[in-house]
């Protein structure tokens, strides 16, 4: 790559949601360090020695050191993370879209592990888990209190073992358990059909190893079906992002080539890096560009992106490269807001560091991170409305989440999740019991943000949203 971003990891799934990750494997740190504060050294050597000699048993020395690093690294902020031996492995092992648990992607929220969103075809997407659940106990263990590594080794374990979650859903205020059997998750994250004459759905569940080549095979399989393609509707919903290489490839598909589709800047050298639509900046060494067998009517075929808040990284940079050149119409809701860099530096052969090394921005400069990106039309789930969106976690939602430099603070936001957590307790209270309203598959005949896709593409009308509105940076500096 012309950059010396070497792109590679995506957070384990059962980790963290949608890390945009660069996975720079580096021996050491770097040789510029500040000079340390030795007083507060002394501080953290004299806490060391008092716990080592008063602690009311034994303690081992390694777990201290590596409780400190983890401790220092985890209030950065909710993506930086230190990996031990075995979260290391499992970090390098989910780029592969193969591991053994319940297939969930989680992050942190209150001291608790939140569902960010459920992999299609798990055990838990099947189980009934929902983007926002809240886990409280894993079998016996109550979850406040753990870091997310301690989480993940808890809830992965062998193929065909049973683990019991309990959920705390805030949008039916209820709390319940689920039984899941583990097993080997093996994530197919591309899928695509014609759903009406002249007219496609492609999905990316997330961006993983073979996203670039499934996407590549299964456009071109959908060109070959419909030759004469009037439309196509590329749906982003609940990908919580993954690997840069799999965006950039994306939306090089459907960019002239060397359009700029996103930039990085950070504190270090390495972190200011352009990445632009061109074989090189998503096709690994030695390897062949899969979307050199595209039609040239991808380039210019109309195209409709679905997005909503659990739209992330990865799928951010996608939706904001194709807003900006005006190559797409984005459609749904205000996306997550994942907008860090986070680099792995390897600090032993089984130890790594992750930490946030810059923030990434569209090609018209702006900064994701905390805002997300703002659809063209702001669509309902349903034809009745949003019930839930409001209660929804973003990033800007995360504790010690990293600011997007322009002030972010939106209370606002905070004030519609309590209106909207409170009317939905009257409508409880009313009914006797919690509301159960499901959403409809992404991609059935019941799936009302597709159908307004659809319309958009067709110029017939569509329904916008009277309710969903944006999150305005302007806001955020008033207050």
């Amino acid at each position: 790559m012309g950059a010396k971003f070497k792109i590679a990891g995506w957070v384990a799934i059962g980790a963290l949601a949608g890390a945009l990750t660069t996975l720079q494997l580096q021996a050491t740190a770097r040789n510029s360090l500040a000079p340390l504060p030795l007083e507060e050294m002394q501080q953290l050597a004299a806490v060391f020695g008092m716990i080592k000699s008063d602690y009311v048993e034994p303690v081992d020395e390694k777990k201290l050191i590596t409780d400190a690093i983890g401790g220092m690294v985890s209030g950065l902020d909710p993506h930086s993370q230190y990996f031990d031996k075995k979260s290391f492995k499992e970090f390098r092992e989910g780029t592969s879209g193969r591991f053994v648990g319940v297939g969930i992607e989680i992050g942190m929220e209150d001291g608790l592990v939140r569902v960010v969103s459920p992999i299609e075809g798990s055990p838990a997407f099947r189980a009934g888990l929902k983007t926002g659940d809240l886990i409280t106990r894993i079998d016996d263990t109550p979850v406040k209190g753990m870091t997310i590594d301690q989480a993940v080794k808890r809830i992965r374990g062998e193929p065909n073992t049973k683990v019991i979650l309990t959920i705390f859903r805030k949008s039916e205020s209820r709390t319940f358990p689920v039984t899941i059997t583990r097993e080997e998750i093996r994530v197919q994250s591309v899928r695509g059909r014609i759903v009406e004459p002249g007219y496609a759905w492609l999905r990316i569940s997330q961006f993983q190893d073979r996203t670039i080549e499934d996407f590549a095979r299964k456009l071109e399989e959908l060109f070959k079906a419909e030759p004469n393609m009037k439309g196509l509707v590329l749906d982003l919903r609940n990908d919580p992002g993954g690997l840069l290489e799999g965006a950039v490839a994306v939306s090089a598909a459907f960019l002239p080539r060397d359009a700029i589709v996103v930039t990085t800047n950070g504190q270090i050298p390495e972190s200011k890096a352009t990445f632009k639509a061109s074989p090189e900046y998503y096709v690994r060494r030695g390897g062949h560009d899969p979307l050199r067998r595209l039609p040239e009517a991808v380039k210019s075929v109309p195209l409709v992106v679905l997005v909503n808040e659990g739209s992330a990284s990865a799928s951010e940079i996608v939706a904001g490269a194709l807003q900006d050149h005006k190559r797409a119409i984005i459609m749904g809701s205000q996306t997550f807001g994942k907008g860090s860099v986070q680099t792995v530096r390897q600090l032993t052969a089984d130890t790594a560091l992750k930490l946030t090394t810059a923030r990434y921005y569209t090609p018209a400069g702006r900064s994701i991170q905390a805002t997300g990106i703002v659809p063209d039309l702001m669509i309902d789930e349903t034809a009745e409305g949003n019930v839930f969106s409001a209660l929804r976690t973003r990033e800007a939602d995360l504790t010690r989440h990293l600011e997007n430099g322009n002030g972010d603070k939106d209370p606002a936001r905070a004030k519609a999740r309590e209106e909207a957590l409170k009317r939905l307790e009257e409508e409880a209270a009313k009914q006797g019991q919690t509301p159960q309203r499901t959403l409809p598959e992404f991609g059935s005949a019941e799936d009302f943000q597709l159908q307004q896709a659809l319309n958009r593409l067709k110029g017939q009308p569509v329904r916008v949203s009277k309710t969903l509105t944006e999150r305005k940076p302007e806001e955020a500096k008033a207050n």
